[in-house]
C-alpha cells in the first residue's frame, strides 16, 4: 500500500514522534574514522586482536602545468610522474614527451600492505645518460589525506630536498644519573642508548649502510658521538649506549629529590640523526629527532620515535616557479570488525530484493542518501555478489528505473543505481572476459600502431586519408569479430543480468521488437567494450594511459564499435548519430546485413538462460605479469647463490619466468604444484618486499620492487592457487642457509614448517570479495549520512500523516518515496543498527588504544616529546 493510500497506522505516527525526539538526540552520531592515523594492532589484547585495518589509495593523476623550462636551448621535457609511500616509489605513470603541460590521464588503485606517515607524487625529467631530475613534489602527511579525499585539486609543486625525503623509526632510551666528581661537587649523566632502528629507505634500489649520530646540543655545546656502521639493512640493530654529562653551577647543591634545574635544561635538546654511509660519495640523511632535556625530568623512559625530516631545508626555489599537478586522491581506511557484529546490518541489506516496494528497501536507502553513487555501488555489487543476491536485486532497481521511461530508444541511458550497478558487476564479473577478448588486439593496436586519423583538418603533412581508412577498418574489423564470437567466453552472471534486462525492456514496451536488444545493447556494447577499447588501462588490458596518437585511434576504434552495436540492435540506421561528417562516411562501409545479424545474434546469446562455463576460463588466461627479482635456484661457479632479474608471467595455468618479456619460458611452475605462497622474513637475505612460491621441486625466493607490488603478487598467487589439494598447513618464514633454518635452527631443509600458513584467502577465485570489509564500507557510508537518515525518516512521517500535496521543499523533493510507511520502518532499523555498531567501533577504539600506547612500536612519537 502507498503512503498516501489511506491514514496511517496510529503506531507509526507515535513512533515516528518518539523516534524524531530520539534522532535528534543522536544527531551527534559520529561517523567511523576512515582516513585516520595510525598502523595495526598489537594482538592478543581481547575483543582487539580481531580487528581487522585495511588500507586503500584510488584516484588519478590527470596533468601539470607550468613546469621549469630545461635550461638548454630546447626548453621542453619528457616528464613522468610516480606516487612515493614515504621513499617508496610504488606507481610510475608513462614518460610524456616534450611538454611542459603533460597530461598523464592514469587512474590509480592499490591496496596499502604497510604503515606510512607521507604520500608523495614526484615529477621526474626523463634522463637517457644520467639519474633522471625531480621537477618537483607534491607530500601530503597522511593526517592530512582527508581534507583531499574525493576533490579533484590543484597542488602546487614543491622543491625536492634531500634534507626532507625521510622515512622510518628508531628505538631509543633515555635516563638521566646523579654522580658526585672526585671534588666532591655533583653533576648529572644523561644516558642515550639507541636500540634499533625499523622501516628505513631504500638507496638507489637496494638496503642502505645505515649510522646514528646521537648529541647533546644547546647554546653553547654540541657534544656528538656516533655508532658503528651497520651494513646492507633496512632494520639495523644498534644497541650502542652513550654517556653526556649535564654540568651545574657551583652554586648547586644535592636536594633530597634529585631534580633538573629548569634554567639550566631549558635550552638542551638530545638530539639523534641517521645516515646512509656513502662511503667514497657523500652521506646521505635519513632523518632525524629531537628530545628536550627537560622533558625527562627524574624519568629513566624508553620509546619510539618517527623520524623527522630537517627544519632548516632547502628553500630557495620558490614554490610558484615549478608548476602545478592536478590529482583526485581518494584514501580510506577500514577498520573491520569481527563478522558477528554486522549481522544485523548484513541481513537486513540482502533482503533488498525481496522488499516491496524495492525503493524501500535498505540498499535502495543507501542509494537515496549517499552523495557520491560510486562510494554507494562498489561495497554494494560486491557484497550481492558474496552473496548471490545481485541478479534479483538489479532485476528490481532495473523494473523500477523503467517505471520512470517513456520512450524506447532512451532505455537504461540515465547513471541511475541500476545502471551503475551493472556497470560496476560487468567490471568486477567480466574482468577475465576482457582479457581474452580484447587484450590481445589491444596489445597490438598499442605495441605497433598504423596511422588512423580520417578527420582532414587533424591529417599531418604527408598522411594519405585512404591508408588511414584501411588501417582503421582493419582494426575495426578485427575487433568487432572477436566481439561477437565472444559469447561463449561471457560469465554466466553477466548473461543472467542481460537475461533479466531483455525481459523487463520487452514487457514494458511490447509494441516494440527491438527494445530487447537495445536494452542489452546499451550495457554491453555503450557501456563495457566501447569503454574498455577506448580507456584500456582503466580495465587493466593496459598497463598505462596510450600516448596522444594511440588514444585518438582508440577513440575512432570505439565509436565505431558501439555504434555498430546499436545499429545493429535497432531497425533504423544509426549514421545520423556521428557528429563527424568523416565518420559517416567512414560509417557507410559498414552497411551490410551481415553485420546486423551478427550482433543480433550475439546479442541473443550472451542474453540466453543456456548453462556456460562459470568462468569463462577454460583456456589459459593471465592474471598478472611484471619484472621482479628471484635468487638463483641452482649452484653457480662460484658457489654463491646471487638475484637475477626476470620477467615473471602468471596464467590460470602456470607460473613462469624468463630472461626477458617476450623470450622462451626459463622456468614454468603449474598452478597446481604450488603448496604455498607465503611472506619471507627480511632479515633472510637483507632485502625488502620478499616472498615466497613453495611448490613441490623447490621453494623460489622473490623481490618484487615495493611493497604494493610484493601484496600484489602474493595475493594473485594465493588466490588461483587455493584450490589446490596438497597446500601446506605450516612453512618455514625465513630461509635455509648455510645448513639450518634461520627462524627455528632445524639443520634438515625437508623440516616441517615452523608457523601456520596465512589463511582467509577469499572463497571465490575470480571474484576477490571480503564480505566484512564490504560490510564495513556500507556503515561508514550509512553513519556518514545519518543527518540525511534522520530527515528522511522524517518525511515519510509527515508524508504518512499529511495526505494533501507534498510540498516542494529541497528536503522532501530530493528524496524518491513510494511507500512511506515501508520506508519509515526500514529507516528505523538502519539507524538503530548504525547506533550499535558505532558503541562496537568506540568499544573497540578505547581497546586499541590501550593496547598501542603513545611511544610504542606501534604508535611512535611524532615530534618533539616524550
Amino acid at each position: 500500500m502507498s503512503g498516501r493510500d489511506g491514514p496511517p497506522p496510529p503506531a507509526l505516527a507515535q513512533q515516528g514522534r518518539g523516534r524524531r525526539a530520539r534522532s535528534k538526540a543522536g544527531a551527534g552520531v559520529a561517523p567511523p574514522r576512515r582516513c585516520v592515523g595510525g598502523g595495526a594492532m598489537a594482538a592478543g589484547q581481547g575483543r582487539a586482536a580481531e580487528l581487522r585495518v585495511f588500507r586503500s589509495l584510488r584516484g588519478k593523476i590527470c596533468d601539470a602545468k607550468n613546469l621549469v623550462p630545461y635550461s638548454g636551448p630546447n626548453k621542453m621535457r619528457d616528464c613522468f610522474c610516480t606516487i612515493n609511500l614515504d621513499q617508496e616509489e610504488v606507481f610510475r605513470t608513462q614518460v610524456v614527451e616534450k611538454s611542459l603541460s603533460p597530461y598523464f590521464g592514469e587512474d590509480f588503485y592499490f591496496e596499502i600492505p604497510r604503515i606510512f606517515q607521507c604520500l608523495s607524487f614526484y615529477i621526474y625529467d626523463k634522463s637517457v645518460l644520467q639519474k633522471d631530475l625531480r621537477i618537483g613534489k607534491v607530500a601530503i602527511k597522511k593526517e592530512d589525506l582527508c581534507r583531499y579525499t574525493g576533490k579533484e585539486k590543484w597542488y602546487l609543486l614543491q622543491p625536492v630536498d634531500s634534507n626532507s625525503e625521510v622515512q622510518g623509526k628508531v628505538h631509543l632510551e633515555f635516563r638521566l644519573n646523579e654522580l658526585i666528581t672526585d671534588n666532591g661537587s655533583v653533576c648529572q649523566q644523561l644516558v642515550v642508548q639507541i636500540k634499533e632502528c625499523h622501516g628505513l629507505p631504500l638507496i638507489n634500489g637496494q638496503n642502505c649502510d645505515p649510522y646514528a649520530t646521537v648529541s647533546l646540543v644547546g647554546p653553547s655545546r654540541n657534544d656528538q658521538k656516533k655508532t658503528k656502521v651497520k651494513k646492507k639493512t633496512s632494520n639495523p640493530q644498534f644497541n650502542e649506549t652513550f654517556y653526556f654529562e649535564v654540568t651545574r653551577s657551583s652554586s648547586y647543591t644535592k636536594k633530597s629529590q634529585f631534580q633538573v634545574e629548569e634554567e639550566d635544561i631549558e635550552k638542551l635538546e638530545v638530539r639523534v640523526d641517521l645516515w646512509n654511509n656513502g662511503n667514497l660519495i657523500q652521506d646521505v640523511f635519513l632523518g632525524e629527532i629531537k628530545v628536550p632535556v627537560k622533558v625527562l625530568r627524574n624519568d629513566s623512559f624508553q620509546a619510539w620515535y618517527l623520524l623527522q625530516p630537517r627544519e632548516n631545508g632547502n628553500k630557495s626555489s620558490k614554490t610558484d616557479e615549478l608548476g602545478s599537478l592536478r590529482l583526485n586522491i581518494c584514501y580510506t581506511e577500514d577498520c573491520v570488525l569481527p563478522s558477528e557484529d554486522y549481522t544485523s546490518l548484513r541481513n537486513l541489506l540482502l533482503k533488498s530484493p525481496d522488499v516491496q516496494p524495492i525503493s524501500a528497501s535498505a540498499a535502495c536507502i543507501l542509494g537515496e542518501v549517499c552523495r557520491d553513487k560510486y562510494d554507494v555501488v562498489l561495497p554494494l555489487v560486491r557484497l550481492l555478489l558474496h552473496h548471490q543476491k545481485l541478479v534479483p536485486f538489479v532485476t528490481g532497481v532495473a523494473e523500477l528505473d523503467l517505471k520512470d521511461t517513456q520512450e524506447a530508444n532512451t532505455i537504461f541511458r540515465g547513471n541511475t543505481l541500476a545502471t551503475r550497478c551493472v556497470d560496476e558487476m560487468m567490471k568486477i564479473v567480466g574482468k577475465h572476459y576482457l582479457k581474452v577478448t580484447l587484450k590481445p588486439i589491444l596489445d597490438e593496436i598499442c605495441e605497433s600502431p598504423k596511422p588512423c586519423e580520417i578527420d582532414p583538418i587533424k591529417l599531418r603533412e604527408g598522411d594519405n586519408v585512404e591508408i588511414n581508412k584501411e588501417n582503421l577498418r582493419y582494426y575495426v574489423d578485427k575487433v568487432f569479430n572477436t566481439i561477437v564470437q565472444s559469447s561463449i567466453s561471457c560469465p554466466t552472471l553477466m548473461c543472467d543480468v542481460f537475461y533479466a534486462l531483455r525481459h523487463l525492456a520487452a514487457n514494458r514496451f511490447p509494441n516494440d521488437p527491438h527494445v530487447q536488444y537495445s536494452a542489452v545493447s546499451s550495457f554491453v556494447f555503450l557501456r563495457f567494450f566501447a569503454v574498455a577499447v577506448v580507456s584500456p588501462h582503466t580495465f587493466h588490458l593496459r598497463p598505462h594511459h596510450p600516448d596522444a596518437q594511440t588514444s585518438r585511434t582508440l577513440t575512432l576504434i570505439s565509436k565505431t564499435i558501439q555504434t555498430l552495436g546499436s545499429w545493429g540492435s535497432l531497425s533504423k540506421s544509426k549514421i545520423s548519430s556521428f557528429k563527424e561528417t568523416f565518420m559517416c562516411e567512414f560509417f557507410k562501409t559498414f552497411q551490410e546485413e551481415k553485420f546486423t545479424e551478427a550482433v543480433k545474434k550475439f546479442l541473443d546469446d550472451v542474453s540466453s538462460t543456456e548453462s556456460r562455463e562459470p568462468s569463462g576460463m577454460s583456456e589459459s588466461v593471465t592474471l598478472k605479469e611484471g619484472e621482479m627479482y628471484k635468487r638463483a635456484q641452482g649452484r653457480t661457479l662460484i658457489g654463491k647463490k646471487n638475484f637475477k632479474r626476470r620477467w615473471f608471467h602468471l596464467t590460470s595455468k602456470e607460473l613462469t619466468y624468463h630472461k626477458q618479456q617476450d623470450k622462451d619460458p626459463l622456468y614454468i611452475i603449474p598452478i597446481k604444484n604450488i603448496l604455498a605462497v607465503e611472506k619471507l622474513e627480511e632479515s633472510s637475505f637483507n632485502k625488502k618486499n620478499m616472498f615466497q612460491v613453495i611448490h613441490v621441486e623447490k621453494t623460489l625466493y622473490i623481490q618484487a620492487n615495493n611493497c604494493v607490488e610484493a601484496n600484489e603478487w602474493r595475493e594473485a598467487l594465493c588466490r588461483v592457487t587455493r584450490c589446490n589439494q596438497r597446500r601446506l598447513s605450516v612453512y618455514h618464514p625465513s630461509a635455509f642457509l648455510n645448513g639450518s633454518w634461520l627462524c627455528c635452527k632445524a639443520t634438515l631443509e625437508n623440516t616441517v614448517g615452523c608457523t601456520p600458513c596465512t589463511a582467509g584467502v577469499p572463497a571465490d577465485i575470480q571474484i576477490e570479495i571480503d564480505g566484512d570489509r564490504e560490510m564495513e564500507r556500507i556503515y561508514s557510508l550509512f553513519a556518514i549520512s545519518m543527518p540525511k537518515l534522520q530527515k528522511m525518516e522524517e518525511t515519510c512521517e509527515s508524508t504518512a500523516v499529511y495526505q494533501g500535496p507534498q510540498k516542494e521543499s529541497d528536503d522532501c523533493s530530493n528524496f524518491n518515496i513510494e511507500d512511506s510507511v515501508a520506508t519509515f520502518h526500514t529507516l528505523q532499523q538502519i539507524i538503530a543498527i548504525v547506533e550499535k555498531l558505532r558503541e562496537s567501533h568506540e568499544k573497540y577504539q578505547k581497546t586499541r588504544s590501550s593496547s598501542a600506547k603513545y611511544g610504542s612500536e606501534e604508535n611512535p612519537i611524532v615530534g618533539k616529546g616524550s
